[in-house]
């Protein structure tokens, strides 16, 4: 399956369409419709004064990230680290996108921290699971600094012991998984992950649950085939519904930070996970906040109203805390 990331296939027969994220032609060219311009790190952010810079968090596959770093930190200063996994479905954006650049280098002022943006392999030419191995990778990279490693911003600043991961839509999932697995494997260097940031997460049932159109609608079960093809449950599938996902209880961190929208399409999902955890025995703390009259990820199509600023301090209020 070859990318062709937004030039349509000479061969017009269409396979699978997905708007408005991608499609695939019948010779197996995969023609992503939104999320691929990139734009380049920089050391002087302009709005923010946030410098950045591309660094290999893998050589074999080549994975690369974007390190971000409040360009008044002091020698020697250390800050919370966040570990950042962009959405998009596990089908489109990257970590060098304008929005999550963006987002990254306006999160990284507001809160001071530093932060790693995870640019993972994607779907459907890369089906998951691999996102989760390469977003686990990238935790582990960050992570071997804790005794000096190859990049100087995380042998300096990095706080080892104030770890945050956070992601928005299909990066909140991957958020989950790694906190998961993170709570069975552990990570050498970071003795502890402080919390999670899960922005309007990406779930989902066979089940309709609170306010959700009964039936479900089979586009969900479709593009989850698409992203996931080993899966054989479906929107029940563990990776999806963590109702069905007996390792819940070891979510690895001690507390957890659930955002809604009110009229995103993924709140009930996102508003399930929170009782699931609320109910469960897992040990830790979750909170969630809801934003009344918005969408679906409205923090990064309109970054400047004042919802987005509001979401944002709320953040940078559950890291700092």
């Amino acid at each position: 399956m070859a990318d062709s990331s937004s030039t349509p296939s000479t061969k017009l027969e269409i396979t699978h369409d997905f708007p408005p994220f991608l499609r695939i032609y019948k010779d197996g060219v995969v023609e992503r419709l939104m999320g691929t311009q990139t734009v380049p790190a920089s050391l002087d952010d302009p709005k923010t004064a946030v410098q950045s810079k591309d660094v290999p968090y893998s050589h074999d596959p080549h994975l690369v990230a974007r390190l971000y770093l409040p360009k008044q930190t002091k020698p020697g200063q250390k800050l919370p680290l966040l570990i950042y996994y962009h959405g998009g479905g596990f089908v489109i954006e990257t970590a060098f996108s304008p929005t999550y650049h963006n987002h990254l280098n306006t999160l990284v002022k507001v809160a001071n921290v530093i932060a790693v943006s995870v640019d993972y392999r994607r779907a459907p030419e890369h089906p998951v699971p691999i996102a989760y191995e390469d977003s686990w990778a990238a935790l582990k990279w960050a992570a071997s600094h804790f005794g000096g490693g190859p990049e100087q911003w995380l042998n300096d600043h990095a706080d080892f012991n104030s770890v945050f991961l956070a992601g928005d839509s299909a990066g909140a999932n991957i958020v989950h998984q790694v906190a998961i697995r993170y709570g069975r494997d552990k990570v050498e260097g970071v003795p502890r992950l402080a919390g999670l940031v899960m922005v309007h997460p990406y779930f989902a049932g066979k089940e309709p649950i609170g306010n959700e159109p009964v039936p479900v609608p089979d586009w969900g079960e479709r593009f989850w085939k698409l992203v996931c093809p080993s899966s054989t449950t479906g929107l029940d599938d563990p990776y999806l519904n963590p109702a069905f996902d007996p390792d819940l209880v070891r979510l690895g961190c001690s507390k957890v930070l659930v955002m809604l929208a009110e009229k995103d399409f993924l709140r009930e999902r996102g508003k399930h996970y929170f009782e699931l955890l609320k109910g469960s025995e897992w040990k830790g703390e979750v909170e969630m906040v809801e934003t009344q009259g918005e969408q679906h990820v409205f923090h990064l199509w309109n970054a400047g109203c004042e919802n987005a600023a509001v979401l944002i301090n709320k953040i940078c209020s559950f890291i700092n805390n």
